[in-house]
């Protein structure tokens, strides 16, 4: 079923339907190079992951999804929203390779060049470029 919407949502683009779309770029840089050089691109609630360069061979990503819910102690007013992060998936993707994966709506990506990055390391990186 996503392989058919993807499908008609390209069918759509050949047309000049705008569906929306997101580019994000991560990148790191260390003494004038490249550490890590990576692209997410989401449309459609279809995300490409794009592992442009590495300098450990490979880009290590961490995917959350974000549910929000809400609580309220005082009736009648509208209650603050809370958003509770969830990791729902972690791969590694070669230097100049890529990974699709469809029916991501809402979701933040975490990408590292090394394995095993902690949450704090994840909230440091956050897209250069995203239009």
């Amino acid at each position: 079923m996503n392989k058919l919407i993807a499908l008609c949502y390209f069918v759509l683009s050949l047309y000049g339907c705008d569906v929306g779309s997101s580019t994000s770029v991560y990148r790191a840089q260390a003494n004038g190079s490249d550490v890590l050089y990576s692209k997410v691109v989401t449309q459609a609630g279809i995300a490409r992951f794009d592992c442009v360069r590495s300098a450990s061979g490979k880009c290590h990503y961490r995917v959350f999804s974000r549910e929000c819910a809400s609580s309220s102690s005082v009736p009648g007013q509208t209650p603050p929203a809370r958003c509770v992060t969830k990791p729902i998936e972690s791969f590694a993707i070669a230097n100049g390779d890529s990974r699709v994966i469809p029916g991501l709506q809402t979701f933040s990506v975490c990408v590292s060049a090394e394995d095993g990055t902690g949450e704090a390391d994840c909230r440091m990186l956050e897209p250069v470029a995203a239009r």
